[in-house]
């Protein structure tokens, strides 16, 4: 049977209830048929047309980008601010703490006030931080921009995956999600080479101004192009013991928590492999910095093919159930393949390089599919509770992840492997146990 969150609005039908249960199963579902009647009379091109997903898809990609942007500029910070250099490392753990608190508060602001106000609010404090962090005199300051930049521009990552809740379900869902994923997937991927360019032609600052404009742009555009996808009747009106009892009820519900430890660990493979691929290639395979981003760029196209072909051909063919179990099992293998490669069979840099494109496409097909099961469990009051608990469990195993494949303080193409591997495994290990056949809605197996 699914979780007491999935006989709301999950797709599969539930055992009957009586009393107050029954009465509120059928308040969630006359929500969620308000919530579609809204979202269907605000028209479709304001809420799926190619403007929207590139806007939601933008806002998606800001908290990577806040993250990895201003990687390539770490050294010149601590010149320029007379900075212990493992210090300014610390920026980037804010950064990525402020993420992953970020959408706790903002996830839940969006189930009550609608999806547009924080939204917007978020992107207004993300501006005004990142400029902030452009100014900043000194690393304290520097330290405190950046958590703030990190918490606000999570609110586009969290509310995204909201709206595709408040108006898509299935393949609909998987495809709108599909769109949102290939631009958020490559965004941390094409960040740190995209700093590195910049940083030819200004300084670390200018990386900052850079993030102040884009901001101000989404703003704008957020304010312009995005819709209320949540009406007024479909909102919870508690507080915070309101947010506090969804998320408790959330995390109890056994299927929803291994779809967040599912979708938190194989972000904890893709983290590894961004945090520790540039030192690995370019120390112990000694390729030169044009090669590490040719490589760099071939691991993004797989991201961007296999989303593609996940939303276009896999998902109307294959439930998501399926595709999350090929994706997982495609990850393992690519992690096999890894840890063979560099530890046993020295197969060189054609060994280390196969698996992680290997890696890469199947994270195309996994990610999005299991945020679509995911929030498929819930209804749509809770729609953005669950996208923060989905959202803080990846950036949460990216942050414990990433120093990971450091360990020992040198580069090591044997330590990263098993750190992929041991990543896809616990990811797979998770999903089997707690998202069995049986606790699944009958739609996801079918």
């Amino acid at each position: 049977m699914p979780g007491p969150t999935a006989g709301a609005a999950g797709p599969a039908g539930t055992a009957p209830t009586t009393g107050p249960e029954a009465a509120a199963d059928t308040a969630d579902v006359a929500d969620a048929a308000d919530a579609a009647e809204a979202a269907e009379s605000a028209g479709p091109a304001s809420i799926t047309g190619p403007a929207t997903i590139v806007v939601l898809g933008g806002l998606a990609a800001l908290g990577p980008l806040t993250i990895d942007l201003y990687l390539p500029g770490l050294p010149a910070i601590a010149d320029d601010l007379a900075a212990d250099p493992a210090a300014v490392q610390l920026t980037l753990t804010f950064s990525m703490f402020g993420v992953a608190a970020g959408q706790l508060l903002f996830g839940p602001l969006s189930d009550r006030f609608g999806r547009r106000p924080p939204l917007l609010v978020g992107m207004v404090l993300y501006t005004l931080a990142s400029a902030v962090c452009a100014l900043a005199p000194n690393l304290p300051v520097l330290m405190a921009g950046r958590f703030v930049q990190g918490a606000a521009g999570s609110a586009g990552l969290v509310i995204g995956r909201a709206i595709a809740r408040d108006r898509f379900q299935g393949v609909a869902m998987l495809r709108f999600l599909a769109s949102i994923t290939m631009i958020s997937g490559l965004a941390p991927i094409l960040a740190p080479i995209l700093g590195a360019q910049m940083l030819r032609f200004t300084s670390w600052r200018g990386t900052f101004g850079a993030l102040t404009a884009l901001g101000l742009l989404l703003a704008l555009a957020s304010f312009g192009a995005l819709r209320e996808t949540l009406p007024a009747q479909s909102r919870h009106g508690g507080g915070i013991g309101t947010t506090l009892r969804t998320m408790g009820r959330l995390l109890r519900d056994l299927p929803f928590l291994g779809l967040v430890l599912t979708n938190g660990f194989a972000y904890g493979a893709l983290f590894g492999y961004i945090s520790g691929s540039s030192t690995v290639l370019q120390h112990v395979f000694e390729v030169s910095p044009q090669t590490y981003s040719l490589l760099f760029g071939l691991n993004s196209v797989a991201i961007v093919l296999m989303t593609q072909v996940n939303g276009r051909l896999l998902a109307p063919r294959f439930t998501p159930r399926a595709l999350v179990l090929g994706g997982l099992g495609t990850a393992v293998a690519a992690g096999v393949a890894l840890v063979l490669g560099t530890a046993v069979w020295d197969a060189g840099l054609v060994g280390f390089c196969a698996p992680l494109f290997v890696l890469m496409g199947s994270l195309g097909v996994l990610l999005p599919n299991a945020s679509a099961l995911a929030l498929g469990l819930v209804e749509p009051r809770a729609a953005g509770t669950a996208a923060a608990l989905l959202g803080t469990g990846s950036f949460l195993a990216g942050a414990v992840v990433a120093p990971l494949s450091s360990l020992g303080g040198r580069p090591s193409a044997v330590l990263l492997a098993i750190v992929v591997l041991a990543s896809g495994l616990l990811s797979t290990l998770t999903y089997l146990v707690l998202c069995r056949p049986g606790r699944m809605p009958e739609a996801a197996d079918a």
